[in-house]
């Protein structure tokens, strides 16, 4: 809801104290199976008055007796400990509804930011929706201004607020107090950033499903989204002091390894046990060689699937191949995980395969699953097609696979909230397959569980096609971070040419692998996006290069005033006096709302834009602020510290290794 100019004056309050706290959760997000453990509600009860306060109307308005006595006092201060800004507001409006309004008590308060700074910081969007539910009750207000009206006549002093103003036909326009935002950053680089971790996720357990390549195949280009993704989303959920389970769903079953097993027991004369690591040294060559003789040789293919059968019925020397290729393709995934910083547990589909037929069992013994055609199936209400969980050869595929891991993370691992990371070509797949859970009752009762499927789209080359190397070959993910690297030696020579060898290869990684991940991230993840070296490693505009670089020369500025930060935190503190300097904190202070956003709607993207913001709004304050040499050096150089903080914290969240070295 955009932001409306205010008329008539701003509404006064006389101030109280408190001694009472509550808390807010999250906001809810999420699909039909979506949990509410999110939903933003107050958990705390309030606590006594400190001290009476008399209301203040606006001009030419009695009316609001009919919400609330007029000579009611406005309840405790409502904080929240830590949290987002936008957090602690919500807390305090929404302690003011419920004691304006007590037949409403409970209602959610709309807090948002303005999108009009001129008009306020944020806005409270709750005045219409309660006059409409309250509308024809007794002594129900007669309009929405009224409401508002009400609401700020019970709003507590948190001492956040410098001025707040009515606009239109009942927004609550809200300034934030210039003292509120310094205390804000200075406690911050006293306390460490993480105590601006927006509340609503500590404690939850949460399983996040992503990267999970294949074995026995390269990772290529299509995988890096998924890896990423999953990566910056599971970063930010521990940030929130979430307990999260970071597991690769790797593709390690199937019938694929009875090809790949049977090629190599007769490549060589003496078979399996004369099998050995160089016959899967190179798995491209190995997977490739086989899959054109189970194409062109009946026989071979008819081995193959025998093959098959005596890997899943435990024969030792089938069972030991396949484990060599098991590890022969962990050892490259571990190389591609290695640069890019990404963190995995492995559990592939192996791991479920002993609980497919139980699985299968229940659900027909339950009525669940029901045969059709042979097959064994879950219809689920508003599906074209049912999901099949036994196929009419009796053999289990990705839904059984599917239908076990999400039982086993809910009754096993006590997931709170899962995520799956895939393409958006799964999605309907993963719709089926949360349907026929919920069908199966996996979730329980008395406990919430949300479960999201993460989609996104495809990496593109130039040519606006599916990305491909010149060969026409799909590219493979290590030799794309690897170019990345190497192209971005050049510029980071030119800017250092006194760098050493160490020092020109750490930050030719971080900036390489860093402008690939930056490139994926700040898109929308549903979107394809176009892959090209040229606009990633620019130097210029939204790219990892530009915010490093501009990270880089933020530290320089601190560092040749020769202060020490940590101990100027301690000692002084930030004042805003410049409306510059005023922007600049308000943004910094907002962080925790990017965390937020990020995480109620799944989209990386917010964090990106956070931190490009924060860099375009850095050089607006620098280039009217003079930091070293001012009268404001102390709180403009604190400023700039908790700017780079800000920035690193970001880096972090999207994975981006910062160097230690000067760039």
């Amino acid at each position: 809801m955009p932001c409306h100019a205010a008329s008539g004056a701003p509404v006064a309050r006389t101030a109280i104290r408190s001694r009472s706290l509550r808390t807010l959760g999250g906001r809810r997000t999420g699909g039909p199976l979506s949990g509410g453990f999110m939903s933003q509600q107050i958990t705390d009860a309030i606590g006594q008055l400190d001290l009476m306060i008399s209301t203040a109307a606006a001009p030419g308005n009695g009316a609001m007796a009919a919400a609330a006595p007029a000579a009611a006092a406005p309840p405790a201060v409502a904080t929240v400990a830590g949290g987002s800004m936008r957090q602690q507001l919500a807390a305090a409006f929404q302690t003011a509804i419920d004691a304006a309004f007590p037949a409403m008590a409970g209602e959610p308060a709309i807090v948002v930011a303005c999108n009009q700074p001129k008009f306020g910081d944020y806005q409270c969007n709750n005045a219409m929706a309660l006059h409409g539910k309250m509308k024809g009750k007794p002594d129900a207000p007669k309009a929405p201004r009224m409401v508002a009206e009400a609401i700020l006549a019970q709003l507590p002093d948190t001492g956040m607020v410098a001025e707040t103003s009515l606009a239109g036909p009942g927004f609550i326009n809200i300034r934030l107090s210039k003292d509120f935002l310094a205390d804000r950053l200075t406690n911050m680089l006293r306390e460490g950033i993480g105590s601006w971790a927006p509340r609503g996720f500590a404690g939850k357990r949460v399983v996040v499903d992503f990267s999970s390549p294949n074995v026995a195949k390269e990772m290529h280009v299509g995988h890096l989204r998924s890896t990423i993704i999953g990566d910056t989303i599971a970063r930010a959920l521990e940030f929130c002091g979430a307990d999260v389970l970071r597991l690769n769903h790797i593709g390690d079953w199937g019938t694929q390894f009875g090809m790949l097993i049977q090629y190599m027991a007769e490549k060589r004369p003496g078979g399996l046990n004369a099998a050995t690591d160089e016959d899967v040294a190179d798995l491209q060559v190995l997977y490739r060689a086989a899959k054109a003789r189970f194409d062109e040789e009946e026989d071979f293919k008819t081995r193959a699937r025998e093959a098959v059968t005596q890997l899943q019925g435990g024969n030792p020397e089938y069972h030991q191949a396949w484990q060599r290729i098991c590890d022969a393709s962990r050892r490259e995934f571990q190389k591609i995980y290695d640069r890019l910083g990404v963190t995995l547990s492995e559990r592939g589909e192996s791991y479920y395969n002993p609980m497919l037929k139980p699985v299968v069992d229940d659900l027909m013994e339950r009525g669940v699953a029901e045969e059709s055609e042979g097959a064994k199936c879950v219809f689920v209400e508003g599906a074209n097609i049912p999901l099949i969980v036994q196929k009419s050869d009796g053999g289990f595929g990705y839904a059984s696979t599917d239908m076990a891991a999400v039982k086993q993370r809910i009754h096993e691992e006590k997931a709170d909230w899962i995520i799956y990371v895939t393409d958006m070509g799964q999605a309907s797949h993963f719709d089926l397959v949360f349907a026929a859970a919920k069908k199966a009752g996996y979730l329980p009762e008395g406990r919430t569980v949300r479960i999201d499927h993460v989609g996104f789209g495809l990496v593109l080359g130039e040519d606006g096609k599916k990305f491909r190397s010149r060969s026409g070959d799909v590219v493979r993910l290590v030799e794309l971070l690897d170019e990345a690297k190497s192209r971005i030696v050049a510029t980071v020579k030119e800017r250092r040419p006194d760098a050493s060898e160490e020092e020109v290869e750490e930050a030719s990684m971080a900036m390489g692998y860093g402008a690939v991940k930056y490139a994926d991230l700040k898109n929308h993840r549903t979107t394809n996006y176009k892959f090209s070296y040229d606009d990633m490693l620019s130097m210029n505009g939204n790219t990892a290069v530009y915010q490093l670089y501009a990270h880089a020369r933020i530290t320089s500025i601190v560092r040749k005033s020769g202060r020490n930060m940590d101990e100027l935190a301690q000692t002084a503190r930030v004042q805003l006096a410049h409306e510059k300097e005023v922007a600049l904190a308000l943004h910094i202070a907002r962080f925790s709302e990017a965390v937020e956003d990020m995480l109620d709607d799944l989209l990386p993207h917010r964090i990106t834009e956070y931190l490009y913001d924060l860099s375009t709004i850095f050089n607006q304050f620098y280039t009217e602020c003079q930091v070293v040499g001012s009268p404001e050096e102390e709180s403009r150089l604190l400023l700039c510290e908790a700017t780079a903080r800000t920035m690193r914290a970001c880096f972090h969240l999207l994975g981006i290794h910062v160097p230690k070295c000067r760039i």
